[in-house]
């Protein structure tokens, strides 16, 4: 039994919440040992975040959901595991040395310690002793390992790739870094160039990937499992092979295609401008080498090529039609990327929009080979259709095959070119090898030695972990690590000789792809993960974030727990059983346009506003002038927009515990939340209601000398109001339950929680067994109040004399929640006219006979009673004619 305290009838959250932060650091409260023991555990993760210096309110609403949902399974007796680490690798933080002229090491580290703090004053319960940055080398040593055995394996590769190159920076750029076809910094025109670079076998892992996305039915949003279908995109097709000769020697042009009963209006094909056909005829062509030249700037982005104008160029070569032997000609085509399957196409203008776009401006043949039933003339503007109906599309102008559906023409043609060595059934998929180098300093180094006599060799284990240099300053102009032979000069581990290492470091996504894991056991020096650390946690049982991460993130994270139950690190199939995205934090913008076209943004706070009688904004001011803004649209939280809220200053002004309350209690964890500052008076005052009743019941409490963790409902009989009031609390438990425990919903206990606190201010303690029934709500909305607002329930606990670290989810009396009458409304002639108390489920003959009774029913009924209606539970309605 815990002392109990004077509660302070003034709620002061800043002094509560920093005592309880205090306290829960002191005695080290949610760290959790990876000793088995006899409860349940349950993993709940958050996607860390990179440590840009500031929180913003998306973190809050993040890492909130998760916090909730972890304090409910504590209450429910599961030993849960919630850490906290960061992504600290990455572009953003090489920028930001470059503008302020500091080492990336250094900026990032700072930015952790004022994030950290940031996230302590949320009041969420991490285990800190968890933490980790990913830019240490106590982290990225185990993906260099990984990295080697996957080497060895055959998993990763090297081969060249096309990439965005600033010739000035003389760096690569991605492809978001490339602004209408120049570099973000430097301005020059991006070229596009051929590099080496390694690369993780994805692809290996395709048809596993796409299978497994079935044992998420259910536990993953329907939306993000849709999108990884997609990404990864398996389609069932055919690689067909076009014969030539070149140099005298025999060869083929390989392309995929799924619709290969549109062979015979191939008209030509294209190839990109790095395909070996394309260079031998540029080696006779200057005007195809100067042609090739200019394609080769802009980005290699494929929503950049999708909308940028078709550009191609006739090589003058050909090769032979695989049914028919006539010469195709071969072309150049902006549009067709190496890196994207052999880097050709075969090209059916009739029938493919971006095909029909480039024969029209290089006039071109278009042949039609697909139609509907019953629309023999050809339209281009039907195109689409035709080629898009597989059920009823069948072949014309396709000699042996005119008449045949999709079906027929695929099987047909597959035994026809089969034989002959032009054709295969294939399967192919959108997914593409996963390219991890990249040509920046502040990443992970990838573990490889260059030498001349071996090759590219991998670091022995024992060597590992390859060490960043911390104290680099980068100027933006390609990669510091090839400046620095104290890090490049090394000596080669299989023949002793000079070498170089590797100077391209880990695409960040690797960083992130297996975190999740090293949280069994972050300290580890002897394993990436330890097996009986990751037996007890693993997989993640809910896994919180940003939808903005469906695709990349939550893919190479799939891809890389397989990689790890390869190795025999970990078991299971998937890294994450549940998954929560959650919506995004939106608010109001305010700008004025300039007369460049451009606006200027303002903060809500330096504008005043004038409402309709609705209470609906319908016109601002300025503060500084007093003169007219625009009322933006509602958007997504960003400093561009200006419209972004502070975390740490709403938190100061209405403590942590509002700010929590308010971004659960706002809207469903899943959709959109529109900020309005306003909107925190409501769970504020909430909130001193809640303070406030509690000392005034302590004040009871001790008029009676009771303790609150002693009284006990069993020894009491109620009255009807009590009843009402243990029966409000129980419904509310178990209504808690089955939101947060079964539907995943954290909006809408807030609002049971709110009910609660009304029914108990509104109840009137008359006798001892009022104030018990009063403690049991009490205590019990305080219980499940610590949830939600953590600093504030706990404190009025410990005051009340109960040990939060005892608490436990309340038990459900069923015998409270049963009523002994409920309220029926009697009708006569559908119009009410009086209610009446009963038994529930009471008899319905009795019940009519009853509502006759009534004063107020009995002046109506006037006349003769034709019908006569009971609803159970409801309603009672008297027919009367006359």
């Amino acid at each position: 039994m815990m002392k109990s305290t004077t509660i302070d009838p003034q709620y002061d959250p800043q002094a509560i919440e920093t005592a309880q932060q205090q306290q829960w650091a002191a005695d080290k409260r949610y760290e959790v040992s990876n000793a088995l023991t006899d409860k349940p555990t349950r993993y709940l993760l958050s996607m860390f975040p990179y440590p840009s210096g500031k929180l913003h309110m998306g973190h809050v609403r993040n890492y909130t959901i998760t916090d909730v949902l972890s304090r409910y399974y504590r209450l429910k007796g599961d030993e849960v595991l919630q850490p906290m680490g960061w992504d600290a690798f990455g572009l953003p933080a090489e920028n930001a040395a470059i503008a302020n002229n500091v080492a990336p090491a250094a900026w990032t580290f700072a930015n952790i310690e004022n994030m950290r703090a940031q996230l302590k004053s949320l009041g969420l319960s991490i285990d800190w002793s968890r933490e980790f940055a990913t830019c240490t080398p106590e982290y990225y040593r185990w993906e260099q390992w990984l990295f080697v055995q996957l080497f060895k394996k055959g998993l990763v590769y090297k081969k060249l790739s096309t990439v965005n190159w600033d010739p000035v920076d003389n760096t690569v750029l991605a492809n978001e870094q490339v602004v209408d076809g120049r570099g973000w910094r430097s301005g020059a025109l991006v070229e596009k160039r051929e590099i080496p670079m390694y690369y993780f076998n994805i692809t290996a892992y395709a048809e596993e990937l796409l299978n497994d996305l079935d044992k998420l039915e259910g536990h993953w949003p329907p939306q993000v499992i849709t999108m990884q279908r997609n990404w990864i995109g398996r389609s069932e097709g055919m690689e067909l092979r076009f014969p030539y000769t070149l140099d005298g020697k025999a060869r083929t042009l390989d392309v995929f295609t799924t619709r290969p009963d549109t062979l015979m209006g191939v008209t030509y094909v294209s190839v990109a401008a790095e395909h070996p056909l394309a260079q031998h005829a540029a080696a006779q062509s200057p005007a195809l080498a100067d042609f090739i030249h200019t394609i080769k700037q802009g980005s290699v982005a494929e929503a950049d090529i999708a909308k940028a104008e078709k550009l191609g160029m006739d090589t003058g070569l050909t090769v032979r039609h695989p049914l028919t032997g006539q010469d195709i000609p071969v072309w150049v085509a902006n549009y067709v990327l190496m890196s994207y399957g052999s880097g050709a196409v075969m090209a059916v203008p009739a029938h493919d929009e971006r095909d029909f776009e480039f024969a029209n401006k290089y006039g071109l043949p278009i042949q039609q080979v697909v139609a509907v039933a019953g629309q023999n003339d050809f339209d281009p503007a039907t195109w689409q259709d035709w080629y898009g109906d597989k059920q009823n599309g069948v072949a014309v102008n396709s000699g042996e095959f005119d008449g045949m559906n999709f079906a027929e023409s695929f099987a047909a043609i597959l035994a026809k070119l089969a034989p002959q060595g032009l054709a295969e059934k294939t399967i192919n998929y959108r997914l593409r090898d996963w390219g991890v180098s990249r040509q920046r300093y502040w990443g992970c180094p990838i573990p490889v030695v260059n030498c001349e006599h071996c090759g590219a060799v991998p670091v022995p284990e024992a060597d590992l972990p390859v060490v960043l240099p911390t104290d680099v300053v980068p100027d933006g102009r390609g990669n510091p690590l090839n400046n620095l032979p104290a890090f490049t000069d090394t000596t080669c581990p299989n023949c002793g000789q000079p070498a170089k290492r590797e100077t391209d470091t880990f695409d960040t996504f690797v960083e992130s792809s297996w975190y999740q894991a090293r949280f069994a056991s972050p300290h580890s020096q002897t394993a990436m993960v330890d097996k009986a650390a990751a037996a007890k946690w693993l997989p993640v049982d809910q896994y919180v974030g940003g939808v903005e991460h469906a695709v990349l993130h939550l893919l190479y994270a799939r891809f890389f727990h397989k990689l790890m139950r390869d190795e025999g690190l970990l078991k299971g199939d998937e890294p994450f059983v549940n998954l929560l995205t959650q919506g995004m934090v939106l608010a109001g913008t305010f700008y004025r346009q300039n007369a460049d076209g451009s606006k200027t943004y303002y903060f809500a706070d330096d504008v005043s506003l004038e409402f309709n009688d609705k209470g609906q904004p319908i016109a601002a001011r300025l503060k500084a002038d007093g003169e007219p803004v625009t009322i933006g649209k509602i958007e997504k939280m960003s400093k561009s927009k200006n419209n972004g809220i502070d975390p740490q200053a709403t938190i100061e002004r209405y403590g942590a515990d509002t700010v929590r309350l308010y971004t659960m209690f706002t809207a469903p964890a899943d959709q959109t939340l529109e900020w309005i500052d306003d909107g925190l008076k409501g769970p504020y005052n909430f909130l001193k209601k809640v303070w406030r009743y509690a000392s005034e019941h302590q004040a009871r409490l001790q008029q009676a000398n009771w303790q609150a963790d002693t009284v006990k409902v069993t020894d009491f009989d109620f009255g009807t109001a009590a009843k009402g009031l243990r029966r409000k609390t129980h419904d509310t438990i178990a209504r808690l339950d089955d939101a947060l425990g079964k539907n995943l919903a954290l909006n809408t206990p807030v609002s049971f929680l709110m009910e609660l606190a009304n029914a108990l201010t509104a109840f009137d303690v008359q006798n001892d067994a009022d104030l018990a029934a009063a403690n049991e709500a009490l205590v019990t909305l305080l219980t499940l109040l610590s949830m939600y607002a953590p600093h504030m329930a706990q404190a009025l606990l410990e005051a009340l004399g109960i040990d939060p670290l005892q608490l436990t989810y309340p038990t459900i009396d069923d015998s409270a929640r049963v009523q002994d009458s409920i309220t029926l409304v009697v009708q006569v002639n559908g119009k009410v006219r009086g209610q009446l108390q009963a038994p529930p489920d009471s008899d319905a003959d009795w019940l009519k006979a009853q509502a006759k009774t009534l004063a107020g029913v009995q002046k109506f009924l006037t006349g003769e009673i034709v019908k006569e209606i009971v609803v159970p539970n409801k309603l009672i309605n008297l027919v009367v004619k006359g």
